[in-house]
């Protein structure tokens, strides 16, 4: 070595198991959940800091995909919390295309500023064709919105149509080009949601409505908004807060980065020392440690998860700590899915160890449980911790029994 230079240290090196504690603590699992029914706004706030990201899907086989990462952590629970949350000023979460459809802290908002920018690239054809066919539509969408929202896409139609009606004719429009409007201008930042209706359909607001004042001044110019690059900074940074440690490939999927996007954010936080170099067990690539992370001896969890939870998103990072590999079969055709329709994972200890088939039969009050898949190995005490755990479902979806 030659004299006065200093070599970087070794990456520190972890175990399987410690990154998977890392990992579950990371996300909230190490948290005590409140007695049933106790949870207050302070704890739903404690999961938001978690994760981060909630992800929204419109399957309601169960409930809203968006509600039960907040059960899985806290238990049964008030969802007009995270109604409010949501719905309410000052909001705690503004939805936006983050992970897929999310809800995420209205401070994270700017930082998807990128994304906007892209809209007329990188957003569906639909929205691309009103976009570049009918600015004047558009403008006249976004007038709307901004004078009498929060307005659903049929309320705007309605409104468009007794404001304008021979721009109509002139148009041709239908609600389609007013519903593919008011995504573009969505998409791209120009207008926000102020939350659904109980038929799941956004209610699309101002910015100034929606976001807090103090994120508002900064939103509604877009030359206010972070820097590409610092975003992408800080993107990787709330990533690697809310996975505990992760490769460049799971940090990156909690936003839905590109490699391009990533890689130099990740390379200049190693550097100043926000983010840690380490090696993990089994795992191929290189791995970033949060420095906060908690590291604890042991874990013990127990929780249903969303199929959309953020702690199985990705599924090379599920399979590498906790050996189980996941994935939707949704969209399978029912003669070729493994596990069934609408599967929520069952995390034990600190290990995911069975699988649920899982339907809520509001009509007949009950909890269908179409099928369990345990996993090799599993412990025998998971099976009554499961039953408990879906007697606690049950219950908080309104719902008599398990059958």
């Amino acid at each position: 070595m030659t004299a006065g230079v200093t070599l970087p240290p070794a990456p520190l090196r972890l175990t399987k198991a410690q990154a998977r504690r890392i990992a579950l603590a990371a996300q909230g699992f190490m948290d005590p959940r409140p007695a049933p029914g106790e949870a207050t706004m302070r704890h739903l706030q404690r999961v938001v800091d978690r994760v981060q990201v909630v992800q929204i899907d419109s399957v309601n086989v169960v409930t809203r995909s968006h509600y039960l990462p907040f059960f899985s952590r806290l238990g049964p629970y008030d969802t007009a919390l995270l109604d409010r949350a949501r719905d309410r000023a000052p909001r705690r979460l503004v939805e936006y295309w983050a992970h897929e459809a999310s809800l995420v802290p209205p401070t994270t908002w700017p930082l998807l500023d990128f994304r906007m920018q892209r809209a007329l690239s990188d957003a569906w054809g639909g929205m691309q064709r009103v976009a570049q066919e009918h600015p004047g539509l558009v403008a006249a969408v976004r007038a709307e919105v901004v004078a009498g929202g929060p307005l659903t896409s049929r309320q705007v139609e309605a409104a468009l149509e007794h404001d304008l009606p021979r721009e109509r004719e002139h148009w041709g429009w239908n609600w389609s080009l007013v519903k593919n409007a008011l995504e573009h201008l969505f998409w791209s930042g120009q207008i926000s949601s102020a939350g659904r209706t109980s038929q799941f359909e956004r209610r699309y607001a101002s910015l100034e409505r929606v976001l807090p004042r103090a994120v508002a001044e900064q939103a509604v110019d877009p030359a206010k908004r972070p820097g590409h690059e610092e975003a992408f900074r800080e993107l990787m940074m709330i990533a690697a807060r809310a996975h505990g440690v992760g490769t460049e490939q799971c940090l990156r999927d909690y936003f839905r980065l590109k490699p391009e996007q990533a890689r130099p954010a990740i390379a200049s936080l190693v550097a100043e020392g926000r983010l840690l170099p380490v090696t993990i067990e089994g795992w191929k690539r290189p791995a970033y440690l949060h420095p906060e992370a908690r590291r604890p001896r042991r874990v013990h969890a127990q929780a249903l998860l969303s199929p959309f939870d953020s702690l199985v998103w990705q599924r090379e990072r599920t399979a590498a700590l906790f050996g189980f590999d996941f994935r939707l079969e949704i969209y399978v055709p029912a003669p070729l899915r493994v596990h069934g329709y609408y599967v929520l994972p069952f995390l034990f200890g600190d290990a995911l160890v069975a699988r649920c088939d899982l339907k809520a039969d509001r009509a007949a009050g009950v909890l269908r449980v179409h099928a369990v898949h345990w996993e090799p190995g599993a412990p025998a005490e998971a099976r009554s911790a499961l039953d408990a755990e879906l007697g606690l479902l049950a219950g908080w979806l309104g719902l008599g029994s398990v059958g």
